[in-house]
């Protein structure tokens, strides 16, 4: 996590950033959109509002309509990103499931081995690695997932919903194991959700979107102390901020938002 105290640098910057698919739905924009290096930041907003559209873009998936992207990383587009499904290869153990972009890039097995290793150690699977994805339970899936998006050491983690579909006690548990691999690791972390309450207790801040086409209509920050743990879920302080940004999805929602 970067110290608040030193200067830091933009990783993410879009600037009048629109998508109009061939059909002519407008999905987004312009969309001007900052985020800083080491920074933790959400995208919340009601279903068909954006929110993906504008991490594809961001992750070079899709090209904008219009508009200006900066993404700055170490060694070029070095992103990571996790969509809501896991996308395993059935096929392949966990280990080769997590191998496979060090394989597409044609990285030394002996390099490959170590970062492979090194990747499922983070997400608590070392003892799975020779497991299949039938074996294994939702979350764990999605643990193998964030060890792929992992293994190649991105400056940046683009993450898409990756907790929607797993049960709430589940989806506790990850949010808490992923906000102790950003502390650890310093990632830029760029999170899709829809839930207010997830948003709120993972971020630094959370940026609400009006529906289509997506815009952002607030921006709230959440100043609480580290590290975030379960005291925090039944806070005051964690209840006040979802009491706002609630407000603020409803607003964001309403019929008019997207005027």
């Amino acid at each position: 996590m970067a110290d608040p105290a030193m200067p830091v640098a933009d990783a993410v910057s879009l600037r009048g950033v629109t998508k109009v698919y061939d059909n002519g739905t407008v999905a987004l924009g312009p969309l001007d959109l900052t985020v800083r290096k080491g920074e933790f930041v959400s995208l919340l907003g009601s279903s068909g509002c954006g929110k993906s559209t504008a991490l594809r873009i961001i992750a070079g998936l899709i090209q904008p309509s219009s508009g200006s992207i900066n993404v700055a990383t170490r060694n070029g587009r070095s992103i990571g990103f996790v969509f809501q499904e896991p996308t395993l290869m059935p096929w392949s153990s966990v280990w080769e499931n997590v191998r496979l972009p060090l394989k597409l890039a044609h990285v030394a097995k002996v390099e490959s081995d170590v970062r492979v290793n090194d990747a499922l150690a983070q997400v608590g699977l070392a003892e799975f690695a020779e497991s299949y994805p039938r074996e294994l339970s939702g979350g764990m899936k999605m643990r193998v997932s964030l060890a792929r998006a992992l293994v190649t050491d991105p400056d940046i983690l683009l993450m898409d919903e990756p907790f929607a579909a797993l049960d709430e006690i589940t989806r506790f548990r990850l949010n808490n194991d992923l906000l102790t691999l950003w502390r650890r690791l310093g990632k830029t972390v760029i999170f899709v959700t829809h839930s207010v309450f997830e948003s709120v207790y993972l971020s630094q801040r959370v940026i609400v979107m009006t529906q289509r086409p997506g815009r952002i209509h607030a921006e709230h920050r959440i100043d609480s102390p580290e590290p975030r743990d379960d005291d925090f879920r039944t806070s005051v302080a964690y209840a006040a901020h979802c009491r706002e940004v609630s407000q603020a999805l409803m607003q964001a929602s309403g019929p008019e938002a997207g005027l």
